[in-house]
């Protein structure tokens, strides 16, 4: 991708912003599609957990009635059991959810791989989703799918590792490891190109005050 960065000084009626640096960016977006199939990818996983779920047949009615019984099978766990409107615990971790002891001593390290696709339930899913969105396609169309692509899934991969060392006793599922890679990225290119953002703003914030004076 190239980029331009001429730096421009000019002199407006009553305002010398001669010694006010720009840079103009000619970059071309990038066309964020990556993203879009990460989000997609995570709605039909957890369609898939619900299914397999099933909780008219499996609900032993010990936390109260499934939620949503017009959705079948794809209805949710008892809100006493799963206030997230989701699945079973037993469903998650039967479906590959992360779980200390059966990465480290029966060896299924493909966890570590499988829980960042997964989701407690509606508002955990929402929730991510929502910042995938956000954080994940403005910076996929900035830097390409490759970038964030590889970002996504090692961070995803660092945070299912932490979860294992810290998380012991319970499961551990979604792709918040993911969307703080993320975050983190978009922190660091904010903070690393902060002064080309900041002199923009201020010549820009010149140029409106010229336009008012003429006016």
């Amino acid at each position: 991708m190239a980029s331009g960065d001429p730096e421009r000084g000019t002199k407006n009626r009553g305002y010398n912003t001669a010694n006010v640096h720009y840079v103009e960016t000619s970059d071309k977006l990038w066309t964020s599609w990556l993203i879009p199939i990460f989000v997609v990818a995570n709605i039909a996983v957890f369609i898939v957990v619900m299914y397999v779920n099933n909780c008219p047949k499996n609900n032993l009615d010990f936390y109260g009635k499934c939620v949503a019984k017009f959705l079948g099978r794809l209805s949710f766990q008892p809100l006493k059991e799963n206030p997230l409107f989701g699945p079973s615990s037993s469903t998650l971790e039967k479906m590959g959810a992360l779980e200390w002891n059966k990465v480290v001593h029966e060896h299924q390290g493909w966890r570590l791989i499988t829980s960042m696709w997964l989701h407690a339930g509606v508002i955990h899913l929402l929730a991510n989703m929502l910042s995938l969105i956000f954080i994940g396609i403005r910076l996929e169309q900035q830097f390409g799918f490759v970038r964030v692509g590889i970002i996504y899934l090692l961070s995803g991969f660092g945070g299912s590792i932490l979860s294992s060392l810290f998380i012991q006793r319970n499961i551990s599922v979604g792709a918040s490891g993911a969307l703080f890679g993320l975050l983190g990225a978009m922190l660091s290119e904010l903070l690393t190109n902060w002064t080309i953002y900041a002199n923009k703003e201020f010549f820009h914030m010149l140029t409106t005050l010229h336009t008012l004076e003429v006016s």
